[in-house]
C-alpha cells in the first residue's frame, strides 16, 4: 500500500482487478451530457465509447458490441427509440442492456421507450448518482439472471456452492472471506469504501474493529495471489459529485 500524506490515509479502499471491464456506449448530441456521463462511468471502472447521433451509435454498436447502451431519445438522424428497435431486431443485441435518456417526462414517452425494447428510462436533467446506481443495478440484475458463477481473470467464484478456483485449483475460504471476495468481484475495477464493505459483508450482526477488513484482505491475498486485490489510499479516489 502506498504512503499518503492526507489526514485519513489509513482509511483505504479495496478494488478487485480484472482483465476486461464492461463496455458502455453513450450516445447523445449534447456534449456536456456525454462528457459528464462518460467521466462518471470511467470512474466506476467501465470501458466507455461515445457517439453524437443515431447513425454513429448504430455503427459503433455493431463494431464494439457493448454490454450497455445509453441512448438519448432526441438525437439527429435516428432517435434513441429507433436505434433501440433496430438493435433489438438483431440477435447479437438481444441481451444487451439499453437505457434511454430524454427530457420528455410524460407517461406516453416512457411507455413508448420501454415498448421499443429498452431496459430502463431516465429523464433529464440527469443526476449522475442516480444514473450510476441504475447502471450498476442493471448489470447486477443481468449477472444474477445469467449465472451464479463470476469469472474475474483466472478466478472463478460460484456463489451457489460457496466455492472459489484460481487457475483451476480449488481455494478454501472462510465464510466472510468468501463474501468479501464475492462483493469485490461483482464490480471488478470499482473502488469500494470501508463503510460499504462493512455494511454489505458484516451488516449489523457484529461490531468489528477497524483492522478487520485489512486482516481478511491479507488472508484472501495469501490464497488467491497478491495481485488480485489492490488497496487505494482515500486521497487517490476522485470525489463523487
Amino acid at each position: 500500500m502506498s504512503v499518503c500524506t492526507c489526514e485519513n490515509y489509513f482509511c483505504v479502499n479495496f478494488v478487485l482487478m480484472e482483465l476486461k471491464a464492461k463496455t458502455i456506449l453513450v450516445a447523445d448530441d449534447e456534449n456536456d451530457i456525454v462528457e459528464i456521463v462518460s467521466y462518471n462511468l470511467l470512474k466506476e471502472g467501465y470501458n466507455v465509447y461515445t457517439a453524437r447521433d443515431g447513425n454513429e451509435a448504430l455503427e459503433k454498436a455493431r463494431v464494439i458490441e457493448p454490454d450497455l447502451l445509453i441512448l438519448d431519445i432526441l438525437m439527429p438522424y435516428k432517435s434513441g427509440v429507433e436505434v433501440c428497435r433496430i438493435l433489438r431486431s438483431q440477435a447479437k443485441f438481444k441481451n444487451s442492456l439499453i437505457v434511454l435518456l430524454t427530457a420528455l417526462g410524460d407517461e406516453g414517452s416512457h411507455i413508448k421507450g420501454l415498448d421499443s425494447g429498452a431496459d430502463d428510462y431516465i429523464t433529464k436533467p440527469i443526476s449522475t448518482k442516480v444514473l450510476m446506481s441504475r447502471v450498476n443495478a442493471l448489470f447486477r440484475r443481468m449477472q444474477k439472471e445469467e449465472t451464479d458463477v463470476l469469472t474475474v481473470g483466472d478466478i472463478i467464484i460460484d456463489s451457489s456452492k460457496y466455492s472459489v478456483q484460481v487457475n483451476g485449483v480449488p481455494i478454501s475460504l472462510a465464510k466472510k472471506e468468501f463474501e468479501l471476495l464475492h462483493l469485490l468481484a461483482t464490480k471488478p475495477g470499482r473502488v469500494f469504501l470501508r463503510n460499504e464493505i462493512l455494511e454489505q459483508v458484516w451488516g449489523n450482526e457484529v461490531i468489528v474493529g477497524d483492522r478487520t477488513i485489512d486482516v481478511h484482505i491479507r488472508k484472501i491475498r495469501e490464497k488467491i495471489g497478491e495481485d488480485g486485490i489492490r488497496c487505494v489510499p482515500r486521497c487517490a479516489v476522485p470525489p463523487v459529485y
